[in-house]
């Protein structure tokens, strides 16, 4: 027998089965064909059934990208944002990753292409070490900033922040005079856009060459943003008014705004907070945490209710005091510390015991951010930053940690730090602070001059005289170099460092501190004693 199906037609065949129970009951064996029939159209996977009592209220939308998460996202930023402040848990999760991928700034290493350029090793070098400065030059001052009041690495760390509690992150590149041309020679400026600003000029509705404030040709390549000129929810919320920002210059080519977003699927504008699938359970959470509080303080005052006879207690808001021992001004009663009321004659009191704290507490609580640290990529460990199970389970939980942190820093090194540091080579080269012969005529010859290296904060060391020892293993084995293993264990420059030890064992051995070791005297053996003389009087 065959049978319709949104993928064609399928056969259904009857087995032998089918064939006994027919020849006794021809009914029965109508029904479970059908049965059959009605099976084979749904699929064989359960996941997808419409008819089981479990999944058959299931509702999954099966839009495109954009489709599913624009309409979703004001919402999402919102409540992210608002768990970032008031969630510890929440707050604690953002920051970690900010500690962990950003910390204290993310230093360029210039690596220039040795195989393509004409240089010596020794030239090679001076141009790594005269760009390394000129970048810090840029990047270690606020003047970087449009608005002057972050330097580089504190962009980093605000620009990272937006994107995971956010879902995305402008960067606008701009151009303006510096106050001091003598003092910061280049005008180049990063400015920060928050992701409301970027909508659809007019709240127009999304379309395939617009959605979510981005303006896409057919294949899906960004063309010009949507900005509004003041945040949506700001004191100027009345004056909606946008700017629409090419996404790469017309001459130069280069970028004009960087859009800093995990786009996980094809078709994608707009990034998700990274909280979003989390939002529930951590705002239930703290509701719950909030609940327990509250009873945990009320079982600690002496908590009682009056029955009277009448019904009339006959106390005034003056027989009570608030929680401070101040009287109380209020329309509600409450309890304080040992507090004391007279009763009228057929009252009694009932106290009551909220059974608080609860010992399950904690242990409903490790079960939920189990699940949370999944959903984060933060191993529970990390999550709570409690380390107390054993140290296998707490170096393995740091080391699956900082695979995740270094996946990060590669995404933001890649698609910030790296296009900053090009947009800002070319005016460093165009201006003549920086001597690069063939930047502009040979593609080839510009991508060897823009090799660079990223280097961040270093991997925490649980035991660090077993990690060291690692190192020099690796070192010695030739699987690793000095240079790769100063970047993992304390996130330095060897070359800087190697510099600087020279110039300390110098001044040591300059100053008597560390002197060549006195070869040891040998060591001669005494020599054996004279005989004694024999006894003259037994000789007589």
């Amino acid at each position: 027998m065959m049978i319709k199906t949104p993928g064609g037609r399928i056969e259904v065949k009857e087995n032998a089965l089918d064939k006994v129970i027919g020849w006794f009951s021809p009914a029965k064996a109508n029904q479970r064909f059908k049965a059959r029939a009605q099976m084979a159209a749904a699929g064989m996977f359960v996941g997808a059934s419409r008819t089981r009592r479990s999944t058959k209220m299931w509702a999954a939308s099966s839009g495109d990208a954009d489709y599913d998460i624009l309409s979703d996202l004001p919402t999402l930023r919102a409540r992210s944002r608002d768990l970032y402040y008031n969630n510890p848990l929440a707050k604690g999760a953002i920051d970690t990753k900010v500690i962990n991928v950003v910390g204290t700034g993310i230093k360029l290493q210039s690596r220039l292409d040795r195989d393509v350029l004409p240089f010596t090793e020794e030239q090679a070098e001076t141009w790594e070490a005269t760009t390394e400065r000129e970048w810090r030059l840029f990047w270690n001052r606020k003047d970087c900033h449009a608005a002057r009041t972050h330097n580089g690495n504190a962009l980093s760390r605000m620009i990272y922040r937006q994107a995971r509690l956010n879902g995305d992150a402008f960067i606008q590149l701009t151009r303006s005079p510096g106050i001091n041309p003598a003092w910061f020679p280049y005008s180049l400026r990063l400015q920060v856009i928050e992701a409301d600003r970027v909508c659809n000029k007019d709240n127009a509705g999304d379309t395939e060459q617009l959605a979510g404030g981005i303006a896409k040709t057919a294949a899906g390549a960004p063309t010009a943003y949507h900005v509004l000129r003041h945040h949506p929810g700001g004191l100027k919320f009345g004056n909606r008014e946008w700017m629409v920002i090419p996404a790469y210059g017309s001459r130069t080519g280069l970028p004009n705004i960087i859009h800093l977003a995990s786009l996980d699927r094809p078709g994608q504008s707009r990034g998700i907070p990274d909280l979003a699938p989390v939002i529930e359970p951590l705002k239930q959470l703290g509701n719950y945490t909030e609940a327990e509080l509250m009873a945990a303080v009320v079982s600690g005052l002496f908590t009682v209710f009056i029955e009277s006879e009448s019904g009339d207690t006959g106390l005034s808001l003056s027989d009570f005091y608030d929680e401070n021992g101040a009287q109380n001004t209020d329309d509600d009663y409450k309890l304080g510390n040992g507090a004391i009321v007279e009763l009228a004659t057929g009252e009694k009191i009932h106290d009551s015991n909220p059974g608080r704290p609860n010992t399950a507490f904690d242990v409903f609580v490790q079960a939920i951010l189990r699940q949370v640290g999944v959903a984060l990529n933060l191993p529970f460990e990390i999550l709570i930053k409690h380390f107390t199970s054993s140290y296998s389970a707490a170096r393995a939980a740091l080391l699956d940690a900082w695979k995740y942190f270094y996946m990060e820093r590669s995404w933001l090194t890649e698609n910030f730090h790296q296009v900053v540091y090009e947009v800002w080579m070319y005016e460093a080269v165009a201006n003549g602070r920086i001597h690069a012969p063939g930047f502009f005529t040979d593609p080839i010859l510009r991508q060897a001059y823009l090799g660079a290296e990223w280097i961040g904060p270093a991997k925490g060391m649980i035991n660090e005289k077993d990690e060291v020892e690692a190192a020099r293993g690796r070192v010695e084995l030739g699987i690793s170099t000095l240079a790769d293993e100063t970047a993992q264990l304390t996130g330095g420059d060897w070359e800087t460092k190697h510099k600087q030890r020279v110039k300390e064992v110098h001044a040591r051995k300059a100053d008597g501190l560390d002197q060549e070791p006195t070869p040891p005297r040998p060591i001669v053996p005494p020599a054996p004693p004279e005989p004694e003389p024999e006894n003259k009087e037994e000789d007589e």
